[in-house]
């Protein structure tokens, strides 16, 4: 049976996904995230994606900016010890962070559709909109898992690919939404 690979992440209400916590990216509106009233029932998805991690998956980029953070988060705890994929044509092994885990370079998307097809859960896929839309237009994201934002940024990284492509159907799993305004939205790809 494939691995599920599916994508998690905030998003505005006119699909921006980066720059969420900072300006970090350079984003002229970064955090966007921590303005929006903190309602701790919106922010419920993310402890409950814990149970059904059970690798990792990042770009280059998001790599380098959460593998210091979270190997040492007491939040991130859980994903110390996971088995995490970096999808990067020039990243080494020499690197890749001590102490966070088995780690393993991806060179391409037909690597990813090779680890999608071994025995395991899950791979979850944090920050990264690269990369998700490159293997989202491979055909490779199973789901998607999102916190809608109520927030319109106009320009920044979109999760979505603009390129002329056949129409994909998703099928919404679950919904909810919360009193700041954030929306739950998960979807699986109806491939």
């Amino acid at each position: 049976m494939a691995r599920e690979l599916v994508y998690t992440g905030f998003m505005s209400l006119d699909g921006v996904v980066d720059s969420p916590g900072g300006a970090v990216e350079g984003h002229r509106s970064g955090g966007w995230v921590l303005d929006t009233e903190f309602v701790p029932e919106a922010f419920a998805l993310k402890g409950e994606e814990l149970a059904d991690t059970t690798a990792l998956m990042f770009g280059r980029r998001s790599y380098e900016a959460f593998a210091p953070l979270w190997r040492d988060s007491e939040d991130h705890i859980a994903y110390k010890d996971l088995p995490k994929y970096v999808v990067s044509s020039t990243l080494t092994d020499a690197d890749l962070l001590d102490g966070w885990g088995p780690t393993t370079i991806l060179r391409s998307s037909d690597d990813v559709a090779g680890v999608k097809q071994h025995d395991g859960g899950a791979i979850f896929i944090h920050g990264s909109a690269e990369l998700a839309r490159r293997l989202s237009d491979a055909d490779l994201i199973d789901r998607y898992n999102l916190l809608v934002f109520p927030v319109l940024l106009g320009a920044g990284k979109s999760l979505f690919s603009r390129h002329d492509r056949d129409k994909r159907r998703l099928r919404l799993r679950e919904s909810e939404s919360y009193s700041n305004g954030v929306t739950k939205l998960l979807y699986d790809v109806v491939y």
